[in-house]
């Protein structure tokens, strides 16, 4: 097990894949400063770019944390036989990643609660499986937590315009209309109380409902950001967005402000997608930021 021990918190990575997003950063991170990538290449490849090919590279993942006697997922992946016509790199994929949370003494039955940051497509995939022809609740005795910023604007019946366009395909239906229709989702709004250790706050700009997982237990603190920050690079250029966020400007602020929070309070960043050690300290850079230590996990290329 990859695991670390925040206060009376566990937190353990469940991977699901680590490899190339057939993206180049470029268009990834189409306002990234020019030389950027190049400049930090000592520390950017190869966990997150592969110069030679010109790739970004990600970890699909979970952070499965144990609070107060409760099994907790943050996100879930793409998950597998999923049907992505216009995103091809996750499209019909089969990979071990229950076999991986088993291997982290979990089994689907055990989990009590599911935090999806935002409604992505890589980030809610595990919330259903496919049984015979029917997708099903994954995780069949846990509460689904999604805002309802999010699942108001990703329900195609809304018909809203997004910068994905047909990116999102069949994601609604086939990972999150079946945990709702089961009676397993809570829609929440402004912040949410998990217990003493760990609360949801709204964090709009990657997409409308984006939220952040705040940890304080003891003396130890921690913010999982989703997809707040895709790339070490936007740390570093933390006016750097994906081409995926739907509010740009709101986007930086929300980045700005998280980071700001991190460095002051020294709180880990558990950003979504991390390779490498998964997660880092920041601290202050004039108006930017600096990667002060990365955490205690091993190291995933």
């Amino acid at each position: 097990m990859d695991q670390i021990t925040l206060g009376e918190v566990t937190v353990t990575r469940i991977k699901e894949y680590y490899g190339s997003v057939e993206m180049t950063p470029g268009r990834f991170f189409p306002g990234s400063p020019d030389g950027s990538w190049e400049e930090h290449r000592g520390w950017l490849a190869p966990d997150f770019w592969n110069p030679e090919t010109d790739e970004c590279h990600s970890a699909i993942q979970s952070w499965l944390l144990r609070s107060e006697g409760r099994t907790i997922l943050v996100d879930t992946g793409v998950g597998n036989h999923k049907d992505r016509p216009y995103a091809q790199v996750w499209s019909r994929r089969d990979t071990g990643y229950l076999d991986n949370l088993a291997a982290a003494g979990v089994a689907p039955e055990d989990v009590d609660i599911v935090i999806n940051t935002h409604l992505h497509i890589d980030h809610v995939g595990w919330n259903t499986r496919l049984d015979g022809r029917t997708w099903v609740p994954t995780f069949p005795n846990a509460t689904y937590l999604m805002t309802r910023r999010d699942f108001e604007f990703w329900d195609p019946a809304n018909e809203h315009e997004t910068v994905l366009g047909r990116g999102n395909q069949n994601v609604f239906e086939d990972s999150v209309t079946p945990v709702h229709q089961a009676g397993l989702t809570h829609l929440w709004e402004g912040s949410y109380r998990i217990d003493r250790n760990l609360r949801l706050d709204l964090a709009p700009g990657h997409t409308p409902g984006s939220s952040v997982l705040t940890l304080e237990s003891g003396g130890d603190r921690a913010l999982f950001v989703g997809d707040l920050v895709h790339s070490p690079l936007q740390i570093v250029e933390p006016g750097t967005n994906s081409c995926f966020c739907e509010d740009p400007a709101e986007s930086r602020t929300t980045r700005h402000k998280l980071l700001g929070h991190a460095a002051e309070n020294n709180a880990l960043v558990f950003p979504a997608h991390f390779a490498g050690r998964g997660a880092a300290e920041v601290e202050r850079n004039g108006s930017k930021f600096a990667i002060k230590e990365w955490a205690a996990f091993s190291r995933i290329s």
